[in-house]
């Protein structure tokens, strides 16, 4: 599994196209395809960009646990899931990596973007919004805490 660390600064063109950080692009293994899909995150305005194989793995632990043929709530739910989800691939002589307008809006990008590694996905943000999604150090050593407590 590929985990992905790091924070990169990265300027948008008004088609959406972006450099792709080439320390990222350096995790992949040769044999993968260099394919990602990228989602808005369910909690904040942040998009979530998985390998392809992460993807299955993760939709596949979502799809197990719901029943959509059978059951509405399931399949509304799944398709709300679904929605918002786009394939992209960066340019192999570039590096350069094209976003659906409508994903970057719904984050509120503006001209500039953050990749940040997040172990197994790459969170995508607008520049203007992810210093402040990040939360005080009082705050990470009270969560540190209650965490510490569940073991």
């Amino acid at each position: 599994m590929i985990r992905f660390i790091g924070e990169y600064n990265v300027k948008v063109d008004d088609k959406g196209r972006m450099v792709f950080p080439a320390a990222f692009k350096s995790m992949m293994p040769a044999e993968q395809p260099l394919k990602f899909v990228v989602r808005k995150d369910n909690f904040t305005d942040c998009l979530e960009m998985y390998t392809i194989s992460e993807w299955e793995r993760q939709s596949e632990e979502v799809r197990s646990k719901l029943n959509p043929t059978f059951n509405e709530d399931h399949a509304r739910f799944w398709r709300a899931y679904m929605h918002n989800c786009a394939i992209v691939e960066p340019d192999a002589k570039l590096g350069r990596i094209s976003i659906p307008k409508k994903l970057l809006e719904l984050i509120g990008v503006e001209k500039e973007v953050i990749f940040s590694g997040n172990d197994y996905k790459i969170e995508i943000w607008a520049k203007e919004k992810y210093e402040s999604s990040i939360i005080s150090n009082e705050e990470f050593v009270t969560i540190a805490g209650k965490l510490s407590d569940l073991r």
